[in-house]
């Protein structure tokens, strides 16, 4: 395959930017201590999630030109265990074919492709290649783990000539032994499904669409079978990203359960029925990993209403945390509950303890203790119908609000004087998920737990064990780091510090 002369040049740029010893410090104000950033540049959608030869591979949207979304190239990472990345030179460039949009990453033990030589067994990447036209998917091959990539010369393996053809995810599926591919006509808001034996001729099958809920764009789908908690049964589970229209505002994902055959998707749920991935503002673009017992995912940290405004530097762009997925038997109806990987434990340390009745007693334990951070996990619990907020990264004139609205019943986050919001008439707000606690096994009202995880430029909340969640960027000043709390329904909090991920 001849190198265009286009190749050469991201590749040395690329390499150049990797090596610069300033701006790559990983201390800047904003830079996610716990979450994936690229030390230089623009990032969007993680692509290619697989684990393979004890590494787990995040392969992302990148522009290795600049900080605003352009010249779209595979960047690459490993982590042993999905928190301590190392970033390396990217995977697949953009060349004179076009940019190297969203896709996804196999490893092809059985070798059905043919491209494994000497015992050498290959990852395969399928990834949409875009043009300013049209939209294809490509393959691409790697012997050496994934740091070397050979595109295939029989590109592309499907072109529907369409201008809105994109993001192939694919993984094997073991009853009908073969490769199955969903891949969205992003504009006419499809799924559509494709089955393959060696990842080049490809059938299409069937479709999914679905008329209800929000009318923005399909984007990033995702196809994963998951066990059904407590049973031995199992369940499909569908992620798809809109690109807007979503009640946050601008993009988000929604999911789907059901069941799937190999050739089609049935869903259990009506047209009517929008579940929401994560009710923040900030979460986007989440697949899931190939080749993982557990069902894991990762998702862009961000909305395309001001993804190219936001004010970092060097970088622009990060990763959300990893999460772990459940699907639960909720009344007669299924439903998604997410956790953040379990991998993250040995990086917390215990910081404050408290338990009681009284939150200005709390307070005072926190102000005592001088308990204050940028890099924390903060787990909280709470008694039945009752109002509480814990304030976080507060400052001179900010704060950080994240609370339980017991009238409302709904959990919220409200970043309206998180900090710089100027950016964008689109980022300040309050933004909010309903919650209802149900009833204990006694037949009691149940309580509220929350588990917040704050970083430099982000607040993840997970409520009741995953219940509901809500990802919202935020851009305070570094030394805006106070914690307090108000409301009188908190009965214990629990903080522990994150250990930074980065070389610092």
């Amino acid at each position: 395959m001849k190198t265009s002369l286009l190749s050469i040049l991201l590749m040395l740029n690329a390499l150049v930017l990797l090596g610069r010893p300033a701006d790559t410090t990983y201390r800047q104000a904003f830079r996610p201590q716990y979450h994936f950033s690229p030390r230089v540049n623009w990032t969007n959608d993680p692509n290619g999630l697989v684990y393979h030869d004890g590494e787990y591979h995040l392969f992302f949207q990148y522009n290795p030109y600049g900080i605003r979304w352009g010249h779209m190239t595979w960047g690459h990472a490993v982590s042993p265990d999905l928190f301590h990345w190392k970033e390396l030179p990217p995977a697949l460039h953009e060349d004179d074919k076009g940019m190297v949009f969203s896709g996804s990453c196999v490893v092809d033990t059985k070798n059905t492709s043919g491209f494994g030589r000497d015992g050498k067994v290959p990852m395969v990447a399928v990834y949409t290649n875009h043009r300013e036209d049209n939209q294809s998917q490509h393959l691409a091959f790697s012997l050496d783990r994934g740091r070397t990539w050979t595109k295939y010369e029989g590109n592309p393996v499907i072109d529907l000539k369409e201008k809105d053809f994109r993001d192939p995810n694919v993984f094997w599926h073991e009853p009908t032994q073969s490769w199955v591919m969903t891949v969205v006509l992003a504009k006419e808001r499809k799924a559509l499904f494709y089955s393959s034996k060696d990842l080049k001729q490809w059938t299409r099958n069937g479709e999914f669409s679905s008329p209800g809920g929000p009318d923005g764009i399909w984007e990033c789908p995702a196809l994963r079978e998951i066990p059904v908690e407590g049973t031995r049964q199992t369940k499909w589970l569908l992620l798809l990203s809109l690109g807007s229209g979503m009640p946050a505002g601008g993009t988000g994902m929604r999911y789907f359960i059901g069941d799937f055959d190999g050739k089609r998707f049935r869903s259990d749920l009506s047209t009517d029925d929008v579940r929401l991935v994560d009710y923040g503002k900030d979460y986007y673009a989440a697949i899931t990993f190939n080749q993982t017992a557990r069902p894991l995912s990762l998702g862009w940290l961000n909305n395309w209403q001001y993804a190219n405004e936001i004010p970092t530097t060097p970088f622009r762009g990060a990763m959300t945390l990893p999460r772990e997925l459940k699907i639960v038997r909720s009344g007669k109806s299924y439903a998604l509950r997410q956790t953040v990987a379990r991998e993250l434990r040995p990086l917390t340390s215990d910081s404050f303890q408290w338990r009681g009745f009284d939150t200005a007693e709390l307070n005072k334990s926190v102000e005592k203790n001088k308990v204050q951070g940028d890099a924390y996990v903060m787990r909280l619990e709470a008694e039945p119908g009752r109002e509480f907020s814990a304030v976080v990264r507060r400052g001179a004139g900010e704060e950080t609000v994240v609370g339980y609205d017991p009238v409302r019943k709904e959990v919220f986050v409200d970043r309206t004087r998180s900090g710089q919001t100027a950016f964008s008439k689109d980022f300040a707000g309050r933004f909010s998920a309903p919650v209802d606690p149900g009833v204990t096994a006694t037949g009691a009202p149940a309580g509220i737990r929350l588990e917040i995880y704050v970083d430099r430029s982000s607040v993840e909340v997970f409520v009741n064990d995953g219940q509901v969640t809500l990802t919202n960027l935020i851009f305070p000043k570094p030394e805006s780091r106070g914690i307090s709390f108000t409301g009188d329904g908190l009965r214990a909090v629990t903080i522990r510090n994150v250990e930074p991920v980065w070389p610092q």
